[in-house]
């Protein structure tokens, strides 16, 4: 056993919402929450105790929205972190579990929207690869409809959130993980792939390829430090965390632009 002590600071559901108010965070308004639990210190009640403190600013009419992707029901002829033999491909595209909406765990995104997708009343929109969960009174109107060749172009979630006028925290999060950049990216006519993934239909499991828009996220970094130069970004501290808030709607028009003007297009399915 550790007998380090742990590096501070002591983070709890009041202290975190007394910051997450103090950024600017409104009560009743729509939120896509990208975080990371070790950038806030130590968490007394670890990542429910975020969440709760989310919901305690955003209360009853507020709707706090993550992503819940699982991206790792997909072809394994393109994995490399690390990638597989290829005398497994068949096996694995023939045994990958279905996707399900209820069971299938996020996968490589953190701890926060795990725990957000277990929250009682949380929904959770069906694609086997990029999901969103959503809590609060317009969580199904955000969730539904997400369309199975649409990662997160205009039958996704990030339209809805739009359409809903929602802002974007990144908590202890890069602008490399701000998802919305890529409905920018779908709408700057990228060339289009093949995604497959493992499904579940009437007629039982199947492995489904679609053709959707190619993304990236080639170059995002370098995009929200340009947004954050010419563009309203509110920046603070949550906890340990560097913290900034901003419109959604902002930052998929600035970086639909940006694209365009700056970025030639190396997609991957």
């Amino acid at each position: 056993m550790s007998t380090t002590l742990p590096s501070g600071p002591l983070c709890t559901r009041d202290s975190l919402a007394a910051d997450l108010r103090g950024l600017g965070l409104l009560e009743g308004e729509t939120l896509l929450v990208h975080s990371s639990l070790s950038s806030l210190g130590w968490v007394c009640g670890g990542p429910g105790t975020v969440v709760q403190a989310l919901l305690d600013v955003l209360g009853p009419e507020g709707t706090l929205v993550v992503p819940t992707h699982s991206g790792e029901n997909s072809d394994p002829s393109l994995w490399s972190n690390p990638p597989v033999p290829e005398e497994w491909w068949a096996w694995i595209r023939a045994s990958m579990p279905a996707y399900d909406a209820r069971t299938t765990p996020a996968f490589g995104i953190g701890v926060i929207p795990e725990t957000a997708r277990n929250w009682p009343g949380a929904v959770r929109s069906a694609h086997p690869q990029t999901s969103f969960a959503a809590i609060g009174p317009l969580g199904s109107a955000i969730v539904d409809g997400h369309a199975l060749d649409c990662r997160l172009g205009e039958r996704s979630p990030l339209a809805r959130l739009e359409e809903a006028g929602a802002r974007i925290l990144l908590l202890g999060a890069d602008f490399e993980s701000c998802t919305a950049f890529h409905l920018a990216e779908c709408r700057a006519d990228p060339p289009e792939v093949d995604n497959s993934f493992a499904v579940m239909t009437p007629q039982g499991r199947r492995w489904l390829t679609v053709r959707d828009s190619g993304i990236s996220g080639e170059r995002f970094e370098e995009l929200g430090a340009d947004f954050e130069r010419e563009r309203p970004v509110v920046r603070g501290t949550v906890g340990a965390a560097g913290a900034r808030l901003f419109p959604l709607g902002d930052a998929v028009a600035y970086a639909r632009t940006w694209i365009t003007r700056h970025r030639p297009y190396v997609s991957e399915s």
